[in-house]
This record gives structure tokens, C-alpha cells and sequence, in this order.
């Protein structure tokens, strides 16, 4: 007799009158879940307890990144802070003006040279500062001793914990008019210089600060990235006849690829923030012509001549201009096939 054949108990039988498939339709049918999905419920009381965790950093996110966008209101009025003792108070009884802080701003020649100083920096920075923590983590992860690996990424990292006065005072006794640079110079017979001061090179400063401070905190992601990749590649690649070189182009950089493909968009997105401290503490020393980005531009209207209502406006616009720029980038990075910041 055939296992088709063979008679079924009444158990079995009900059991599968029952199964969703008998009634001609999904689980949602009977009011059940899918098979392999949890209610909502029942995934509330199961992971309550990371839930509970994360309650503190969520509540902190929402007091200090979302509640202060209710602040964005400034832009529209003409803000008075000593209206009121209360900055809520003062927000309701302030005067509207509409759009009148934006028109100014795009009439205002300043507000340009800050979007233009910002850019330029944003490009000499992704051309110049991007690529470097890759390089120096792939020369890092090239060395064969762990002892000298750990030693060369510390001394990297070591700059990452400086603060931006003492990176500047560091390049100053460097660079500046009494600098050793200069007094070198001087001692053979040369004219002394002044790197800190120059507005022309004030571009090629910024960039070079930044790569010294925060290259070592890149160098830590793609080590990270390259502690994931499975050494039987490396291994299989060699015995296939590929030297280093090959290796590192067809194994070790589409490792790579989705992590470059992730800060790229943040980076992207992060284009029209430069650095407010580092380029601050430097603005008086080569003008704002040269030394003016939004965030300074910002700061200096908002805080120091006390129109507020013109500087929420323009950190606005550099907030609304930031986002389209975080979503091209995930689009393009979409479709190099790259999950970037969200997927599809």
C-alpha cells in the first residue's frame, strides 16, 4: 500500500482542516500572526528589559535633538530674548516677520562668502581627508606584527582626544610667525613665515589639522571592517597566483566598500559643518573673508550682535540644504548597491 494511501487519524485530519491553507488565505484570517512573527505584545514583554536600557538615551535624544527644533520658529519672528525671563514666553510675544530673515539673507553678500568658504572646505577635506584613514588602515593591517600594529594605531588615535585649542596651539608653534618653521628658515639665511596667518593657504591649514586630530578615529572603523573579512579569502586569492596588490583590490577593498559607502553619506550629509571651534579660534587671525563658514556665521549673528531671528534663519537653511544632501547620497549609494544609511 502506498504512503498516499495510507488512512489518516480524525486528529490529523482536523489539524489540517484548521491550518490556514484550508481556509484559503493567510494567517491574518484567523486573527493569528504569521507563522515565524510575533505579536506586538508578545515582543513587548520579551525584550521589555532592553527596552527599559535604551529609555534613558531615547529620552535624552528627544530633550536635546528634537525638542529644540521647536526653537526654529526664531527664524519667522523678531526674536527678543529680554522680552521675558522665560525663552518660551519671550518666542510667543515676540513680533512675526514672516520671510522677511530669509529674504535677507540670500540679499546678504556675507551669507555667500560663508556658503562658499564652506564648500570649499567640504571639498578639500573629501578629496584630501577622506582617503587618508583608509590608506593608513590598510597599511596598519598590512603589518605583520600585532605588537607594532597596536603601537602604530595608538600613537594615530592619540591626536582623536586633543581638544581643538591645543591642536591649534600645536600647529602654531609650528607654523606660526615664530614657529619653528620659521626660525629654521631664518637660521639659513631665509625669509620667515607665517602659515597661521596667510589667508591663501588658510584652506590647506583646516584640512591638515583635521587629518592630523581625527584620522585615527577612521582608522579604527575600517580596522573594524577589515577584522571581518574571513582570512580563507586571502588564502584562496594566494593560491589562485594574486600577489599583495591583488588581494588588497579584489578582496580587501570590497570588504571596504559598504563602510566607505556608509561615511560617505554621513560625511555628505555633515558637508556644511567644518569644524565651528577649530575654525573660530582661527577667524580673527586671517579675517572672516577667508575664515567665515555657516556655523561662524551663525555664531556671530546670533550671539555677538543679537539677531536671532536672522541666524536660526540661516542655520535653517543649512539644516534643510544638509538633508537633501544626506538623501542624494543614500539614493547614489542605492544604486552602487550599498545599503548607506537606511535601506530601500
Amino acid at each position: 500500500m502506498s504512503h498516499s494511501t495510507v488512512p489518516r487519524t480524525d486528529t490529523e485530519v482536523e489539524a489540517k482542516e484548521n491550518t490556514p491553507a484550508a481556509h484559503g488565505g493567510t494567517a491574518g484570517a484567523t486573527g493569528k500572526p504569521p507563522a515565524g512573527k510575533l505579536g506586538l505584545r508578545v515582543r513587548f514583554r520579551r525584550d521589555r528589559v532592553l527596552l527599559l536600557m535604551t529609555l534613558p538615551a531615547v529620552l535624552l535624544v528627544l530633550l536635546f535633538n528634537y525638542v529644540p527644533i521647536l526653537g526654529n520658529v526664531v527664524a519667522f519672528q523678531e526674536y527678543d530674548p529680554y522680552i521675558s525671563d522665560n525663552g518660551v514666553v519671550s518666542m510667543l510675544h515676540s513680533p512675526w516677520v514672516g520671510l522677511e530673515n530669509f529674504q535677507r539673507i540670500f540679499e546678504d553678500s556675507a551669507f555667500w562668502n560663508a556658503v562658499r568658504n564652506t564648500l570649499v572646505l567640504f571639498f578639500l577635506q573629501l578629496v584630501l581627508y577622506f582617503p587618508i584613514p583608509i590608506l593608513l588602515a590598510l597599511l596598519i593591517n598590512s603589518v605583520v606584527r600585532p605588537r607594532v600594529r597596536a603601537v602604530s594605531q595608538a600613537i594615530l588615535y592619540l591626536p582623536h582626544f586633543f581638544s581643538w585649542v591645543l591642536v591649534v596651539a600645536v600647529f602654531q608653534q609650528l607654523f606660526g610667525g615664530a614657529g619653528l618653521l620659521s626660525q629654521l628658515l631664518r637660521d639659513h639665511g631665509y625669509d620667515g613665515l607665517s602659515l597661521m596667518t596667510d589667508p591663501d593657504t588658510f584652506a590647506f591649514l583646516v584640512t591638515a589639522q583635521s587629518v592630523w586630530k581625527d584620522a585615527g578615529w577612521g582608522i579604527i572603523v575600517f580596522l573594524a571592517a577589515l577584522a571581518s573579512v574571513s582570512p580563507d579569502l586571502y588564502e584562496a586569492a594566494a593560491m589562485d597566483g594574486a600577489d599583495r596588490w591583488r588581494r588588497m583590490w579584489h578582496v580587501t577593498l570590497p570588504a571596504l566598500r559598504p563602510v566607505i559607502a556608509l561615511l560617505l553619506v554621513l560625511r555628505v550629509g555633515d558637508a556644511l559643518t567644518v569644524g565651528f571651534e577649530q575654525i573660530l579660534l582661527q577667524r580673527d587671525a586671517v579675517g572672516p573673508g577667508a575664515a567665515e563658514v555657516l556655523d561662524t556665521f551663525v555664531w556671530w549673528n546670533g550671539v555677538r550682535n543679537q539677531d536671532f531671528g536672522y541666524a536660526a534663519a540661516a542655520g535653517l537653511v543649512k539644516g534643510v540644504i544638509s538633508l537633501g544632501l544626506v538623501l542624494i547620497a543614500n539614493k547614489v549609494a542605492h544604486l552602487m548597491g550599498e545599503q548607506g544609511v537606511y535601506k530601500k
